[in-house]
């Protein structure tokens, strides 16, 4: 369904394609998102196993350059195959697919090319780091962007698993992500992502009915959505206090920040305007998730001193 039905503007690569039209492709925000929790998983296994960024500085940029080339990869088939949905959806209506700009035969080859780029660069580290990223690939491109997207509301399940294996992606170049800290980061990953999905979905509602994609407040309606995006924001509540080897200022400050957002999601039952809260959800998440990673490594710097 998603690939084969671009229309002969589509198919038109005549025009010079632009940074921005690559950064669309790539979905530049989405894959710095991603590529953070990268970083933090593997800055804590150092702190964890005792060694030193010095010495690890090979590992470092083959697990970085790896597995965000795996990402984008995955980014840029989720482009090729979406384009139908993209085609009517106001936000990604500028995107080279829709443009015209890059052909949907090109975007596939630099999908592939450099999700093939990524493994093989991932390959040097360790295969369980090869593995967490491979699974991440085959969740978005294969079990949500062509599976779940278009049928199922599970489909914020699905795309929330390959999003939350990034840290253990980090973790396990160094060592073995069968370690509480972890686990512990992609479960908040994971959780994370679904009010923060939702949010948008509430958000870009009119686009996505329009586009007949099976987002929860489409199928379900915003009640529902609502009372999901509070139950996912409470779960979060327990996980800091898995994380005490990070210390008693990062669980308050984790802590602080899931009240505060539990807060603004309850208020979301009395809320008079869906749009501006679901606004307001979407940005705190956005902050949330960055404060929490880059926390988990400033916590951590006084042990490399």
């Amino acid at each position: 369904m998603g690939m084969g039905s671009a229309s002969p503007t589509i198919q038109n690569d005549s025009k010079r394609a632009t940074f921005s039209d690559i950064k669309s492709l790539i979905k530049g925000p989405v894959l710095i998102a991603n590529v953070l929790p990268v970083f933090s998983g593997f800055w804590l296994a150092l702190y964890f196993s005792g060694s030193l960024i010095t010495e690890q500085w090979p590992l470092l940029i083959l697990i970085m350059l790896g597995s965000t080339l795996v990402m984008a990869g995955a980014l840029v088939i989720n482009n090729w195959y979406d384009v139908d949905i993209d085609e009517i959806m106001a936000r990604t209506q500028n995107r080279p697919t829709v443009t015209g700009k890059i052909s949907l035969k090109i975007v596939l080859w630099i999908g592939i090319v450099l999700s093939l780029a990524g493994f093989i660069l991932l390959w040097f580290t360790t295969w369980e780091a090869t593995l967490y990223a491979f699974i991440g690939w085959f969740t978005y491109v294969v079990l949500y962007t062509m599976w779940t997207k278009r049928k199922y509301t599970l489909n914020t399940v699905i795309g929330s698993i390959s999003g939350a294996v990034s840290p253990l992606i980090g973790w396990a170049a160094i060592e073995s992500a069968f370690h509480i800290v972890p686990i512990m980061l992609f479960a908040i990953l994971f959780i994370f992502q679904m009010p923060h999905t939702f949010a948008i979905a509430i958000k870009k509602y009119e686009e996505y009915k329009a586009a007949d994609v099976a987002m929860l407040p489409v199928v379900h309606g915003f009640s529902i959505t609502k009372r999901q995006i509070v139950i996912y924001i409470a779960c979060l509540l327990p996980l800091p206090f898995y994380l005490i080897q990070l210390g008693a200022f990062f669980i308050t400050v984790a802590t602080i920040l899931n009240v505060g957002w539990l807060i603004i999601a309850l208020r979301g039952f009395f809320s008079k305007d869906d749009q501006k809260w679901a606004h307001w959800i979407f940005l705190y998440s956005v902050n949330y998730i960055t404060i929490i990673f880059v926390l988990a490594v400033v916590v951590t710097l006084p042990a490399f001193q």
